[in-house]
């Protein structure tokens, strides 16, 4: 185990208090985002919320968790984050579709822990942005604790990364660019990102007609030999079936309008648009389409493409009806989701509740798992979310978060913990540098005590 696991392990929490078990949540301001806010309690029961209002009879046995004084919301989802993965780009080539950020789930990476105590409880895993069609996406649950499997949200909508723009076309590095290898890669301008996607596509079809071709051939009974199997293609088949969404990092309202053409001749929507800081100059084209929004709040000038930002995109696109989310894509940003959202409010006009919705509601329907979680109502996930002021507040802190009814943060514990941690850390630490200092002092072999290399004379 090499130092930084060492490190983590440290910080695991001692104990995880049991799920499967019934909860109340009572006396809080229990801010709904699809149902109103009320003073009242939340039943969970096995994961699910079971009820909520301003009465709820507290079942014997039951844990209680008094939020006098607090607000509690629906965990925060992110629909655009990198954290709790061991590697983001593939940029060898330009259609790198085969590969999927499942296979490099990370459950040690300190910043689901850190999301989780800024209350995220769901966050979409993005491919990075080398590549005009990039890898699969995986939308995950931040249980900090669990293993790799564990992490993953069971029965979300898989994705994948498209990316148009600078990245993928690597503006100003002649011999790579942004997450690539040494050496020039096709496309290098923004007319040939746009070529990759339609080759991809093209082929994705003819692929999509030979299996079906074949299995009709089965249906009528017919001998007939399989196609060979395309891992970059099947998943651009999933995309032309509706069975994947595209999730597509852009900037330029010319290339947003170039994106949605191209999804248009080949059948497809485009179920976000990430970043799409310029989104508020085609917002109508974006709606009309059918696309979502997941945008920064206010981030401008940090490249090029990013000069024409106005912190008013996310509220404009919303009034031209498109459904707007507001994502970090930065572990540090991720922490005060709650905060990015109230911007909103001061950019834009958007009431309490619209503003909660850009981080709770809309997000889970652009992930399509709305049916999970997303906001406070009987039969969805136990996530939430509890703030010792106002969620919208730069003042509020979060005191605790579950997830599927466990809670997985608790302020007061953490707090009480450090100490205790330090000392571990601090053992830890002590006991790796006197190995160290051990081997450094291990005396080298002499030659005539080497052993002779295998396979020379004996």
């Amino acid at each position: 185990m090499n130092r930084c696991a060492l490190f983590l392990l440290a910080l695991v929490p001692a104990s995880l208090l049991a799920a499967g078990q019934t909860t109340v949540i009572r006396n809080a301001t229990v801010l709904t985002v699809t149902k109103g806010t009320f003073q009242g309690s939340i039943l969970i029961r096995d994961g699910k919320i079971v009820e909520a209002g301003e009465k709820v009879l507290v079942p014997e046995g039951a844990r209680v968790i008094d939020a006098g004084g607090q607000f509690v919301m629906p965990g925060i989802i992110d629909c655009h984050s990198h954290i709790a993965a061991d590697s983001i780009n593939e940029g060898a080539v330009a259609v790198s579709s085969m590969v999927g950020i499942e296979d490099v789930l990370n459950p040690d990476d300190i910043d689901i822990y850190r999301a989780l105590a800024g209350g995220v409880t769901t966050a979409n895993i993005l491919h990075g942005s080398a590549n005009p069609i990039g890898g699969k996406c995986q939308v995950i649950k931040t249980r900090w604790g669990k293993d790799a499997q564990g992490l993953i949200f069971e029965g979300a909508t898989p994705g994948i990364k498209f990316a148009l723009g600078e990245n993928p076309k690597r503006a100003g590095a002649p011999g790579g660019g942004f997450g690539a290898t040494p050496g020039l890669r096709y496309p290098a301008s923004r007319m040939g990102v746009e070529d990759v996607i339609r080759e991809a596509f093209t082929e994705a079809r003819a692929y999509q007609k030979e299996w079906r071709d074949y299995q009709a051939k089965l249906d009528r009974h017919e001998q007939a030999i399989p196609p060979r199997r395309d891992l970059k293609l099947e998943p651009l088949v999933e995309v032309l079936e509706g069975k994947r969404y595209v999730h597509a990092h852009c900037y330029r309202a010319d290339e947003i309008l170039m994106l949605l053409r191209v999804a248009d001749d080949f059948g497809f929507k485009i179920r976000t648009l990430q970043h799409v800081l310029e989104g508020y100059k085609v917002a109508k084209e974006i709606a009309a389409h059918g696309a979502g929004a997941s945008t920064f709040s206010d981030w401008w000038a940090y490249k090029a493409e990013a000069f024409d930002a106005i912190p008013y995109n996310a509220a404009i696109m919303v009034r031209k009806g498109v459904l707007v989310s507001l994502n970090s894509d930065s572990a540090e940003l991720m922490r005060h989701l709650n905060t990015e959202a109230a911007k909103a409010m001061k950019y834009g006009g958007l009431d309490e509740t619209e503003a909660l919705s850009l981080v709770t509601i809309n997000p889970a329907k652009q992930l399509s798992i709305e049916g999970r979680v997303g906001s406070i109502e009987p039969g969805k996930d136990a996530d939430l979310a509890i703030f010792d002021k106002h969620p919208l507040s730069n003042y509020a802190k979060v005191t605790k978060v579950l997830i599927d009814g466990e809670v997985y943060f608790d302020r007061e514990k953490d707090l009480e913990e450090r100490p205790g941690k330090e000392v571990r850390k601090k053992a830890l630490v002590d006991k790796l540098k006197a190995q160290e200092k051990k081997e450094r002092k291990k005396p080298e072999p002499t030659e005539d005590k080497k052993t002779e290399e295998p396979g020379g004379d004996q």
